[in-house]
């Protein structure tokens, strides 16, 4: 059996991410209705979270464990990962006794070198480039809620780091038209914008949302930006997602964010909990849609 990793949405095809999603709906309706689904009896993760997480880490360990696994959360603490053991000397230890290793660090060359030296499947659970993860769980509460996503409009609105990456990457996959509102000085990452034509970045956070079926945002200061905040504060007041800009989206409007969301910033106390918001159904499918993404690489030959 070849390994396969999930660093990127580009790691797998448009047809290996429908699946997933179609998975992770079928996973949540066993959760839910109380049938045993322990696909994944007796395999074993570790998880190693650099940075603090709420959403990803009770996603993964709660997943595993309903799949029949465990995870075993590992830390610079109380390994010998602070203690300067190289890359490559850790995931070859970490392949000959584990299935499956889970990554959330800001530096994404040190999960793609993870992923080089390791035998067995890498997740990136989150780095400054990308958050692919919880593009699994927003396109899978997307169409929960208004069908197929693809050719659909979505805007993206506030600051172009890894959350904007990732829906980049997802528009290219699931073929819907992306556009992107950030400040002059944070836009996204050129080469990422370049390499699907179903992206553009728009002058105004009105133009970004003028038509869309989905408008999704993110905390100003992310993990990566500490000191940053003030500055960031007055830069990106234009860009709060409020009544007044989705009043420019569609009528039936689907507002997200990855939360945790910094409420009166990046988006108003309100709109958090308008009917048009799915935050919490969104953040809810992260533990289906990890939990399909796991047995996927587990099982893929």
């Amino acid at each position: 059996m070849s390994k396969r990793d999930f660093l990127s949405l580009l790691d797998c095809s448009p047809e290996e991410l429908t699946h997933l999603i179609e998975r992770a709906r079928h996973l949540k309706v066993l959760q839910e209705s109380g049938q045993s689904h322990r696909y994944l009896e007796g395999k074993t993760a570790a998880m190693i979270l650099e940075l603090s997480s709420t959403r990803t880490r009770v996603a993964f360990e709660v997943g595993l464990h309903q799949l029949g696994g465990h995870v075993l959360n590992l830390d610079s603490e109380t390994s010998q990962l602070g203690r300067g053991e190289p890359i490559e000397d850790t995931a070859q230890v970490l392949s000959g006794m584990v299935d499956l290793v889970i990554i959330r660090t800001l530096d994404h060359s040190m999960v793609e070198a993870f992923a080089n030296h390791a035998t067995i499947p890498v997740i990136n659970a989150m780095t400054s480039l990308l958050h692919p993860c919880q593009l699994l769980a927003d396109i899978q509460t997307f169409e929960e809620h208004r069908g197929t996503i693809q050719g659909k409009t979505v805007a993206f609105v506030g600051d172009g780091y890894n959350m904007c990456h990732s829906y980049i990457n997802a528009a290219r996959q699931w073929g819907f038209h992306l556009k992107i509102a950030c400040p002059q000085g944070y836009t996204p990452n050129p080469e990422i914008l370049a390499s699907t034509n179903n992206a553009e970045l728009v002058d105004t956070p009105q133009e970004a949302v003028k038509n869309a079926d989905l408008v999704v945002t993110d905390v100003w200061s992310s993990m990566g930006h500490e000191g940053q905040e003030g500055d960031r504060c007055a830069v990106f007041a234009p860009y709060q997602v409020n009544e007044n800009l989705l009043a420019g989206a569609r009528h039936d409007v689907l507002f997200m964010h990855c939360l945790p969301a910094h409420r009166g910033e990046e988006v108003n106390d309100t709109v958090l909990n308008d009917p048009r918001s799915v935050v919490y159904a969104e953040a809810h499918n992260r533990l289906h849609s990890q939990k399909a993404l796991m047995e996927f690489l587990l099982t893929s030959a």
